[in-house]
């Protein structure tokens, strides 16, 4: 397939010769998608959105940290999706190009102002066949219910398959969602979505200055403490390309406000797993005699990944989350209280082989009781390759791979102008023969966390005499550390 250049109508004057201009060289052209497929190629099958493989360019400017590096030493360490060898073919058969030009070697060092192309035959994640919920919609904005599994933005092996994508196909072409917030790929729930800039801006703004109280719902393993549960811990980014973020000290800071919702204890005499036709990784027994807690999360900064690392951190991670929920990865303690780097080369090194050469698990499990029969659904390589491209293919996602127990229930301006909520997941529900909440919770205000009491609100000094749960909260975050 050869690469076509876009046409450019503004072009450099000409050089004059003894001219400082003369110095200058006319940019690259710029490489295009020679073909982008319109409608997009969807259809449902066994509850999945799937895509038909597609040719596609992606095109991409010199990034700060690659500047100066080789081309495949790029590929191969920034992007999980295929192996070293595939980039090293593609890059010497000129299907990854540099300034819309071949590449004469795989070391060719690349610049500032450097543009990438990698044209490639894409094949897409399936994701749920879930419709885009509507909480509310006018002239400016659309406030959806976003489905799990769903990444908002095309990247990496998504690209139709994405919240923005969805949404144009829906309305058509011309349409151009404009989201001015960003869920986690894995998370569902409330999403603002701008008809245009100005509105998008002007949301995007609010979110950005702290004036909108957020909270989140969420599913974590254990009985999770009582009281107001404060997390104070600032979070790096370990690993761009396995997406994995970690406490340290070194870190952003970060600040959460958990509280429990509610608490289910293991079912009496769950003593074994459960292996029929329709069980699910609920059943596994380790998990089952721990039980499981519905906790309240109110986040007072937007770090990525925050509520799920601090989860962690504090000893109660998401129920399924496939990164810091899993026992394979984390050991038996799932990475409580961690804080030091000493062991991030093994974390990731555990982590890669998620999916390749063991199951792409998203739950925390013991190796000896993995449920078969979802083993055998899990999403993982099938050993067969496309007979277009050679790529590796992966088996269908189980139901379980399509989200983590974590929701944005609901998103309030702080001065009352807009509140938008959703109702609690299926997952958030007490389960058969339990009580429990039904409905969000039984406060006048949901979102009625004192942070000036907490002492956390911006510029407020801590207070000086804290309660007995806040204290207890506290504790319980600096003793794990």
């Amino acid at each position: 397939m050869a690469l076509v250049t876009a046409s450019s109508a503004d072009k450099l004057p000409p050089k004059r010769p003894d001219t400082f201009e003369n110095n200058f060289e006319e940019p690259p052209p710029v490489v295009i998608t020679p073909c982008d497929p319109w409608p997009p190629p969807y259809y449902l099958e066994d509850g999945l959105r799937k895509v038909t493989p597609y040719h596609f360019t992606y095109n991409t400017y010199c990034k700060e940290r690659w500047r100066g590096r080789e081309i495949l030493d790029i590929f191969a360490s920034e992007f999980r999706d295929r192996p070293a060898e595939y980039y090293e073919k593609a890059i010497l058969e000129g299907r990854v190009v540099l300034n819309g030009k071949p590449i004469p070697s795989t070391t060719t060092i690349v610049k500032n102002g450097d543009i990438i192309s990698h044209t490639l035959h894409r094949h897409e994640p399936p994701v749920s066949a879930r419709s885009i919920g509507i909480v509310h919609e006018d002239d400016d904005l659309i406030v959806i219910d976003k489905p799990a599994g769903l990444p908002v933005h095309p990247a990496g092996r998504y690209n139709f398959n994405s919240i923005i994508e969805v949404i144009r196909a829906d309305r058509g072409l011309g349409f151009n969602p404009l989201p001015c917030n960003r869920l986690d790929r894995l998370t569902s729930g409330i999403m603002f979505i701008g008809k245009h800039r100005q509105a998008a801006e002007d949301m995007s703004a609010q979110i950005r200055e702290r004036t909108v109280k957020k909270e989140y719902i969420t599913r974590v393993v254990g009985e999770f403490p009582e009281g107001e549960i404060v997390c104070e811990q600032p979070i790096l980014q370990v690993s761009p390309k396995l997406g994995l973020n970690r406490v340290r000290a070194n870190g952003k800071d970060a600040k959460t406000v958990f509280k429990r919702m509610a608490y289910y204890p293991p079912p009496d005499g769950i003593k074994e797993v459960e292996h029929a036709e329709n069980a699910d990784y609920d059943h596994l027994a380790w998990k089952r005699k721990r039980g499981y807690s519905i906790v309240r999360c109110f986040p007072i900064t937007g770090r990525t990944h925050q509520l799920r690392v601090h989860l962690q951190f504090l000893g109660h991670p998401i129920s399924n989350d496939p990164i810091y929920a899993n026992q394979r990865v984390w050991g038996p303690n799932l990475g409580k209280g961690q804080s030091e780097a000493e062991d991030d080369e093994d974390i990731m090194t555990r982590l890669a082989r998620m999916g390749k050469e063991d199951i792409a698990e998203a739950v925390a499990y013991h190796d000896e009781m993995v449920d078969e029969y979802n083993k055998r659904k899990a999403e993982k390589m099938t050993g067969q390759t496309c007979d277009i491209c050679d790529t590796p293919l992966y088996s269908d996602p189980g139901t379980h791979e399509l989200g983590i127990y974590l929701h944005a229930r609901r998103y309030r301006c702080e001065t009352g102008k807009w509140d938008y909520e959703t109702g609690l997941p299926d997952w958030a529900l007490p389960p058969p023969g339990m009580e429990g909440p039904t409905v969000p919770v039984a406060e006048s205000d949901p979102l009625a966390v004192d942070l000036k009491k907490l002492g956390l609100e911006d510029g407020l000094e801590a207070p000086q005499a804290e309660s007995p749960n806040l204290v207890e909260s506290r504790t319980v975050a600096s003793a794990a550390a």
